[in-house]
């Protein structure tokens, strides 16, 4: 089983940064993907940046050259560094992670963490 837990929403103004991190914990070896997506109201959820586990990276074209996406294997977390953030960057951020490998086995599955607020006032 894989917990994922967010932190680093909040309120900010348009322009201006935010951090978002995520910490992958359970009984498993290693994640092969790990990133964010979002969910803005009254919207489906899409993709803003997901890396996997050789640092390959894969962004939403509305983030590109604003967001990056980082991960530390060995910690198992991941980040979202967020530069000028426009109102349309509002949702609710979503961790997620897929491939989770224990022994041998790679089990493709998607994972979510609960979510946290992002909030870009105009």
């Amino acid at each position: 089983q894989v917990r994922l837990v967010e932190s680093g929403g909040g309120l900010v103004q348009a322009g201006g940064s935010l951090r978002l991190s995520c910490a992958a914990s359970g009984n498993f070896a290693s994640l092969e993907k790990m990133g964010w997506y979002r969910q803005a109201p009254g919207k489906q959820r899409e993709l803003v940046a997901v890396v996997d586990s050789e640092a390959s990276t894969t962004y939403g074209d509305s983030v590109k050259g604003r967001f990056t996406v980082a991960r530390d294997n060995a910690k198992n977390t991941v980040s979202l560094q967020m530069n000028t953030l426009k109102p349309e960057d509002t949702g609710v951020y979503y961790c997620y992670a897929d491939g989770v490998k224990k022994y041998t086995v790679t089990q493709w599955s998607a994972k979510w963490g609960r979510g946290t607020q992002v909030t870009v006032s105009s």
